[in-house]
């Protein structure tokens, strides 16, 4: 095993054993400090049985992240895309996480949070700014737009994705471990930051798998979508990250497709719910039977990215 290698590993091991060590006690200060799920009334029944556990979870592994992130920069290039990416989203999930303690809330309104996320996507962007395999030169302008989209686009569909227990974890995991170790081109600072975030999300998952005793909140969702694309637009595989994040695509065009037709036919629905692990629910699967399958779908679309990626350098 080569010296980088062993440090990824020692680096994704310390990250771990750190947050498997603190989560129970951040899991009692949420408690503490209230910071109890509020399920939606038209989700499942077997949603309903998890009010009241703990949310915002994810400020742990956002903060060790952004601490990988910043103890490389003396050494390495390439952290701080991700660290921002991050702090940024981190930071407007926890508000939205605060928000909705409140009696009925539902959080930041969309019509707020949106351009809220637009405007945060644009330092993002300009500091993983990078020319974009497959996009001409002459195309270059390209870059913003796209990076805006996905970077907002990619947050929100990781916190679409978070409605099972270890189903965005997991599968973050994964997208983290394929954008840094698969595909080529990524930097020590850039791998430093996914590598403690990949730990972090692994100790996580021991206290978010089912029957989950935190959930990640927005404050997660946000950050690690949001910092997931911030690496691959830093590679120069943006729009690979399409495949490569196939089940928080799917997740969230689901729900584009679900009111999209709901609007166009006056009411119909083209699923029987979305996100579309939703529908898998009502269709009698477990949760962890859910989470195991949308797994192995991001293993195998991780794969045939990494293979993409080689083929076109």
């Amino acid at each position: 095993m080569s010296l980088p290698a062993v440090l990824d590993l020692v680096t994704v091991v310390a990250a771990f054993v750190v947050c498997a060590i603190a989560y129970p006690f951040v899991i009692r200060g949420l408690r503490r400090g209230r910071m109890e799920q509020v399920i939606q009334a038209e989700l499942p029944a077997e949603h309903h049985r998890k009010a009241g556990t703990p949310t915002g979870g994810g400020i742990l592994f956002v903060a060790v992240g952004v601490t990988g992130g910043l103890l490389s920069l003396r050494m390495h290039a390439g952290a701080v895309p991700g660290v921002a990416g991050l702090v940024l989203f981190g930071l407007l999930g926890l508000w939205d996480d605060l928000t909705k303690l409140r009696v009925g809330s539902r959080g930041i309104p969309a019509r707020l949070k949106l351009p809220m996320q637009l405007v945060l996507a644009v330092p993002v962007a300009w500091l993983a700014h990078a020319p974009q395999h497959g996009i001409p030169s002459e195309w270059a302008w390209v870059y913003w737009p796209l990076a805006i989209l996905l970077i907002t686009g990619f947050a929100n569909a990781v916190n679409l994705t978070d409605g099972i227990d270890g189903l965005a974890s997991g599968t973050a995991v994964i997208a983290l471990v394929a954008l840094t170790l698969v595909l080529p081109g990524a930097e020590a600072g850039e791998k430093a930051v996914a590598m403690t975030l990949t730990g972090a999300l692994l100790a996580f998952l021991l206290y978010n798998r089912h029957p989950a005793r935190v959930f990640m909140g927005d404050t997660g969702s946000l950050g690690v979508g949001a910092a997931l694309a911030a690496m691959a637009l830093q590679q120069g595989w943006g729009l690979l990250l399409l495949p490569l994040g196939l089940v928080f695509v799917a997740e969230a065009g689901s729900v584009m497709m679900q009111v999209s037709y709901f609007k166009a036919t006056g009411g119909r629905r083209m699923f029987p719910n979305t996100p579309i692990h939703l529908t898998f629910q009502q269709e009698g699967w477990s949760e962890n039977r859910i989470a195991l399958t949308f797994w192995g779908v991001g293993v195998v679309a991780a794969l045939a990215s990494g293979w993409i990626a080689h083929v076109f350098t």
